[in-house]
């Protein structure tokens, strides 16, 4: 069976894809439970995680579009638009944007990539499996990163 037809993730994936989530989920009860003084270092960790995994995950797109056969519009829309989860990223830690607002980039740029892995896998640009494991992957981003804001808004 090609693997774009399976639709069960690889298990290496699935494990790699949740130990991946550690730094979010531990970022994020961090930004909760840390002592003050270290806060703001609990903070600047998950932000650089969060930009550093929002590219790797559009580098995903850039691979997937150089490795089709074929170079159509979808493929090459593919590879240009694999760009913006990068610079959201680079945005949202390099430009001295406050907290509140770096994290909403880095939420809204998760949610952005979420619905174009979504769009990849119908347009069968992407393996089927592929939003079975980003899914859950996505929610616990999400969540961690939703959580660290209101840790950021709180206090």
């Amino acid at each position: 069976m090609h693997p774009f037809n399976a639709t069960q993730p690889p298990r290496l994936a699935i494990l790699l894809g949740y130990a991946g989530l550690i730094p979010f989920i531990s970022g994020a009860i961090g930004i909760w439970i840390t002592p003050t003084a270290w806060r703001a270092d609990v903070l600047t960790a998950l932000l650089h995680y969060a930009a550093v995994i929002l590219a790797f995950m559009g580098a995903i797109h850039w691979g997937l579009a150089m490795a089709r056969e074929r170079q159509d519009d979808a493929a090459h829309r593919q590879l240009g638009l694999s760009v913006l989860p990068a610079l959201l990223g680079w945005l949202a830690i390099s430009s001295g944007l406050p907290a509140l607002l770096a994290l909403a980039l880095l939420i809204s740029g998760f949610i952005g990539l979420y619905l174009a892995d979504v769009h990849a896998v119908k347009l069968e640009l992407a393996p089927r499996w592929y939003t079975a494991l980003r899914k859950p992957l996505t929610a616990v981003v999400l969540i961690s990163l939703l959580a660290a804001w209101l840790g950021v808004l709180v206090h």
